[in-house]
């Protein structure tokens, strides 16, 4: 079950795709939402979560590679690709800010439409980070036209550092228990490492809403 949440992420910034309390991979946001789900859910149950082996962990083929990458935000669901071969699917967190597009840096939500992973690397917060191209074209023009109606807040640009990612050092539950990011899409640290080393440089990333 995927826990809705109001989003934690306050004025997260500049970094949109990764939490920036403490600097641009701060837990200190993190860690909130890890007491917000002890409380609620027993603090026996969450250790019960992050102890045990996530599933999904290990679901590519040996030597598979992968073009493409398609996002359900809705459905907590990511699905990697060879062509029109599925060779994995893996369960997902997304952006804390809600449903909707992205709108405008530190609203709190995953962008929707088709981008690249065109740069990737090790993280410390964040085990390995495959980066998105956003903002692409269409974000930008969208972007333009909301500033234009007086729909961003003073100083708010259109985001950035949106990408695929693990989750922080002894938080590994929070991928399954509710979208908790600030806008990027989470995933086990056993599977940001399978898709570090398997998705293709330049590969397509389709994010649905």
């Amino acid at each position: 079950m995927r826990l809705g949440l109001a989003s934690p992420l306050g004025n997260a910034r500049p970094s949109d795709g990764v939490f920036s309390a403490m600097g641009p991979h701060g837990l200190r946001t993190a860690s909130r939402v890890a007491l917000f789900v002890s409380v609620l859910l027993g603090a026996s149950a969450l250790a019960c979560s992050i102890g045990a082996s996530p599933p999904g962990a290990g679901a590519l083929p040996t030597g598979a590679r992968v073009d493409r990458l398609i996002a359900y935000k809705g459905a907590g669901r990511m699905e990697a690709y060879d062509g029109d071969r599925l060779l994995g699917t893996y369960d997902i967190a997304v952006g804390a800010g809600g449903a909707g597009d992205k709108q405008y840096e530190g609203d709190g939500r995953t962008p929707e439409g088709t981008y690249r992973i065109d740069s990737r690397h090790r993280s410390r917060a964040y085990h390995r980070f495959l980066h998105v191209s956003y903002p692409n074209r269409e974000d930008r023009r969208r972007y333009r036209a909301a500033r234009a109606a007086g729909e961003v807040p003073e100083g708010r640009g259109i985001g950035s550092a949106i990408g695929v990612h693990g989750t922080p050092e002894g938080f590994a539950g929070l991928r399954a228990m509710f979208n908790w990011t600030a806008g990027c899409i989470a995933v086990t640290n056993d599977e940001a490492e399978e898709l570090y080393r398997a998705v293709e440089d330049n590969a397509v990333i389709e994010i649905r809403p």
